[in-house]
């Protein structure tokens, strides 16, 4: 049974009388005060929620919980989405990179509009297409405006296209490809099976939607659930187990970085973070008691 929402909006002075009535303890009244009216209650609820008692319903903070430790898990989960977003970055650019090399050397310059190379299930493909063909047409981009003066949209080589298509586009364009060696190909650019890199990239694109809308990452629930390599060509990953937090998330983040730059500084940006909160428990981002044991995560002096 669904109601009508029905409570009163508060001001921010009323919202900070109501944290303190509840069992916040406020250390700087003006500063939580400016925090509110800045970032908002609701935004910064996420961050207070694992200081409440059970049962959480109850709205009643544990014993010596402060404003200022919810505010440090924020700034954490802030910077924390920064980094992901930036490595992410560099995942998306050589995945469209080695897909648009693989299939435009193969099929030609328009291979992604070919319906015969994909499965089009339930009319993925097309989809796709339009939604590429909507960004086309409303990118000012120079040199898409360039190319509009010059050529027919049809004749749009894959290299502009991978300029203007999403990652989440892109996902689709190569989990819809019909299988063969030249998926296959791409998939081992980066050490894994065509069935698993489609998992993955559909993955990465979701957490680079999380973080582009500044959504809370550090102790998430991922919805978008990533599967295990079978047999992966680099052994980083053997002894990771996977899971929907953010550790697997960072995890799949890392190993893809490391088949595109071995010297990639993921995991010491990563430490160093941890470094700068140490309020922060890892195990409520999934991680094992382990983690820094693991190949993957070992860092070498």
């Amino acid at each position: 049974m669904t109601s009508q929402y029905t409570k009163p909006s508060l001001s921010c002075i009323e919202q900070l009388a109501l944290l303190k009535q509840r069992g916040l303890i406020i250390d700087d009244d003006k500063k939580a005060l400016h925090l509110l009216e800045h970032i908002g209650y609701y935004r910064l609820s996420g961050y207070w929620y694992n200081l409440l008692s059970t049962p959480k319903t109850d709205h009643r903070f544990k014993s010596s919980s402060t404003f200022s430790a919810a505010f440090r898990m924020y700034c954490f989960d802030r910077e924390l989405r920064q980094l992901v977003l930036g490595e992410i970055e560099k995942i998306e650019v050589a995945v469209k990179s080695q897909i648009g090399h693989v299939f435009s050397a193969e099929f030609g310059a328009q291979w992604y509009a070919n319906p015969a190379l994909f499965n089009n299930k339930k009319n993925r493909h097309a989809d796709t297409i339009k939604s590429i063909r909507v960004d086309y047409n409303r990118s000012k981009e120079d040199f898409v405006l360039a190319f509009k003066g010059r050529y027919t949209e049809e004749s749009l080589p894959c290299w502009i296209m991978m300029e203007i298509a999403s990652l989440g586009n892109v996902s689709c364009l190569y989990d819809d490809l019909k299988g063969g060696k030249w998926k296959r190909a791409v998939s081992h650019c980066f050490g894994l099976d065509d069935s698993t890199f489609s998992s993955w990239l559909h993955s990465v694109a979701h957490l680079r939607n999380i973080c582009a809308h500044h959504s809370r990452f550090w102790n998430r629930e991922f919805r978008v659930y990533p599967q295990k390599p079978r047999n992966p060509s680099n052994a980083w990953l053997n002894n990771v187990s996977v899971n929907n937090r953010s550790y697997f998330a960072l995890s799949m983040i890392l190993y893809l970085l490391q088949t595109i730059n071995p010297k990639n500084m993921l995991k010491h940006k990563f430490i160093n973070l941890l470094d700068k909160y140490p309020n922060i428990d890892v195990r409520s981002m999934g991680f094992p008691l382990s983690w820094k044991n693991e190949s993957l995560w070992q860092v070498l002096e």
